[in-house]
């Protein structure tokens, strides 16, 4: 019988033969065939995976495979936690698959990216499985590049070209950080198999640079602030499919990757490092709800919002480590899961938003939200299934956002217990900050849905905007009801994740489906119980009995009349609110200060008929600070070094001596 990891390895080979395949059908009539090709992989992948991920008790399943170096082969390990990280890799791939087939008629060129696309989601399968440094490396790097080509698919767009430069430049940077991180993990013995990283000794100072190797690298990729630049560029210059699962997907492996080597490879971290994890996540979840608030751009504002979601997962696996380093193993436990949770919550409900977002995109064929509007009449199936994405990622019960963080803010109120006053006082700070990122992203999506599909048309395109395909729909339709289902039943979720959370903490939470009404309870009934179920049957009655009550005792005649044009005898859409005005009163108390905010109004002299101008100036605060004066110190040096290119061979080996003597002698004091 194949073993589940061989199996899932055939899932693979699946996936690149897809793609080779397409390079022949990159013409619109070949859309069909691919898409359809990887989403049936895809599903196949994902039952293969849960089920390893049900069957409670298994051990891990490997395999090594001649490839690779010839003293270590290529190996592959299939345990919880990448069962896991697999569902959501597959889940979000069949849908993204399921959703291009109807997507992908409607691009340019569509031989750009149907190559591309498997070969994507097969690097995303091969990182999970990989179980050596050398094949995890090769495997993420697989993900990288085929995800840059998806980036620069519209290559004759600047915008594109630059958000993909940026990119490849991030992802060869977070790749070094990582080979040298496996490096020291390694050790001088140089075995780079994670079974070997596991058992071996090592020093007890070299936890603090691995820690921040695996953050750099792993934090470059999953969008952690500062290293977060890249993101708010990349996912809006691909196609909306692949956006989706760049931000719902490739995300998440990013955060596999820190979990792995830290809380697997590593061993118990030190307690401190729960101190930087949270304040790092803290810092990433404000500034990036903080720019999606200020975004115009409706996938760039999505994007940003990513950025938020990530600081969400990285405040929980602080609070893991920070728990597991005192050994308060039910703590951490549940603060992992509710890590976990949001993961596989922010893979359903981003997929759908940006899957929403491609739908206007291909309705109207504009991203800019202020010549949108009034969506709600023309594509009312994809108006009712981002409204769900919106108030799933807005942490609104009963749906399945507000389940993960509700779990974050319980694993917060269990900081007591912690020992060091440091965290005693961080802890709840990160809660109050995690509260302000919930509020603001309630903020977010109720300007990015109202100035989208409420109010009246901005421009033609909006008005004479068509609903699209069937295809679309079903995928955002699935994703929908998957936030649904699991914001009703957030127990049966986290009890399908105690595996995972078993197997990196050591604990699990107590068995959540033998509790009566299904509800959610944590830690004890006493402190705090949720019960999605009860909150949807309430608001089911209490909406419809408001509505009884209106239709019974209210005007039984239907009244139609023009809405109130705020004093204007003719109200054009002009006089609605903007995406820029809606964000202004935050922008005024949090722009200056994140932000630099500098709003500029030139008002014309009296009989100038030229208009008057309102702009605003923001400046991400990674930019200014870290990223600009480092390309212009990287052009400073291009300049004092390219001399050395014109120099004599005779003067070229010199300079070789030189540096291998430099070497030696920093070989021979290491020793």
């Amino acid at each position: 019988m194949t073993s589940p990891v061989a199996a899932l390895l055939w899932t693979v080979g699946a996936l690149f033969a897809i793609a080779l395949g397409a390079i022949p059908l990159r013409t619109g009539r070949g859309t069909p065939v691919v898409y359809g090709a990887t989403a049936l992989v895809s599903v196949l992948a994902l039952g293969i995976a849960a089920a390893a991920l049900l069957s409670v008790g298994a051990a891990p399943s490997a395999i090594v495979l001649p490839l690779g170096l010839p003293w270590l082969g290529a190996h592959f390990r299939l345990d919880a936690l990448s069962a896991a990280l697999l569902v959501l890799v597959n889940l979000g791939g069949a849908a993204a698959a399921l959703y291009g087939i109807g997507y992908g008629r409607h691009e340019s060129a569509p031989g750009r990216v149907l190559p591309f696309f498997p070969a994507f989601l097969a690097g995303m399968n091969l990182v999970v499985l990989a179980d050596d440094a050398f094949t995890f490396l090769g495997s993420w790097e697989v993900m990288s590049l085929a995800s840059w080509a998806l980036v620069m698919a519209d290559h004759r767009n600047a915008e594109s070209r630059r958000a993909a430069t940026i990119y490849l430049i991030m992802a060869v940077f977070g790749t070094m950080m990582l080979l040298l991180g496996f490096g020291l993990l390694a050790g001088a013995a140089g075995s780079y198999a994670f079974g070997a990283m596991r058992a071996a000794s090592r020093a007890p100072w070299l936890a603090t640079p691995v820690l921040l190797l695996a953050l750099i690298g792993t934090g470059s990729k999953a969008g952690l602030v500062p290293l977060h630049v890249w993101l708010p560029l990349a996912h809006p210059a691909a196609p909306s499919h692949v956006s989706a699962l760049m931000s719902g997907v490739m995300t998440k492996v990013a955060i596999y990757g820190f979990i792995r080597i830290v809380f697997d490879l590593l061993g118990t971290p030190p307690w401190w490092s729960g101190v930087l994890v949270l304040a790092i996540g803290g810092l990433t979840a404000v500034i990036g709800i903080l720019s999606a608030l200020m975004e115009t751009d409706l996938k760039r504002a999505l994007a940003s919002s990513t950025i938020e979601n990530v600081g969400i997962v990285f405040i929980g696996l602080g609070l893991a480590l920070a728990f597991g380093a005192n050994g308060l193993g039910a703590a951490a436990a549940l603060a992992f899961t509710a890590a976990l949770f949001h993961m596989l919550n922010h893979t359903l409900f981003k997929s759908l938003l940006f899957m929403g977002a491609g739908a206007v995109l291909t309705a109207t064929g504009t991203r800019d939200m202020d010549r949108l509007g009034g969506l709600i009449h023309r594509l009312p199936a994809t108006s009712a299934l981002f409204l769900v994405g919106a108030a799933a990622i807005s942490a609104l019960p009963p749906l399945n956002g507000f389940a993960s963080e509700w779990l974050a803010f319980q694993a917060v109120l269990l900081s007591p217990d912690l020992p060091q006053w440091a965290l005693r006082l961080e802890v709840p700070a990160i809660g109050g900050t995690l509260a302000l990122a919930a509020a603001l992203a309630g903020a977010a999506f109720v300007r990015i849905f109202g100035i989208v599909f409420l109010g009246r048309p901005r421009s033609a395109e909006a008005a004479e905007a068509r609903e699209v395909d069937r295809f679309m729909q079903a995928a955002m339709g699935i994703l929908a009801a998957l936030c649904l289902l699991a914001g009703i039943f957030p127990g049966l979720v986290v009890d399908v994740l105690q595996p995972a959370a078993r197997l990196v903490t050591g604990a699990a939470l107590p068995n959540q489906a033998g509790i009566a009404w299904l509800s959610l309870v944590p830690v004890s009934p006493s402190r705090s119980s949720y019960n999605g179920l009860l909150v949807l049957v309430f608001a089911a009655i209490s909406a419809g009995l408001a509505a009884w009550f209106i239709h019974r005792f209210a005007s039984h005649a239907v009244r139609r009349a023009i809405a109130w044009g705020c004093g204007f005898a003719g109200p054009t859409p002009a006089t609605q609110y903007t995406a820029e005005s809606f964000a202004q009163p935050l922008r005024r108390v949090f722009g200056s200060l994140v932000f630099r905010a500098r709003e500029t109004v030139v008002m014309p002299q009296p009989g100038d008929p030229a208009p008057a101008r309102f702009e605003v100036r923001l400046i991400d605060p990674a930019w200014a600070a870290i990223y600009t004066p480092l390309t212009r110190a990287v052009g400073f040096a291009a300049d004092r070094l390219n001399p050395l290119q014109y120099l004599t061979i005779r003067r070229y080996l010199a300079v070789v001596f030189v540096l291998l003597v430099l070497l030696l002698l920093a070989v021979a004091i290491w020793r």
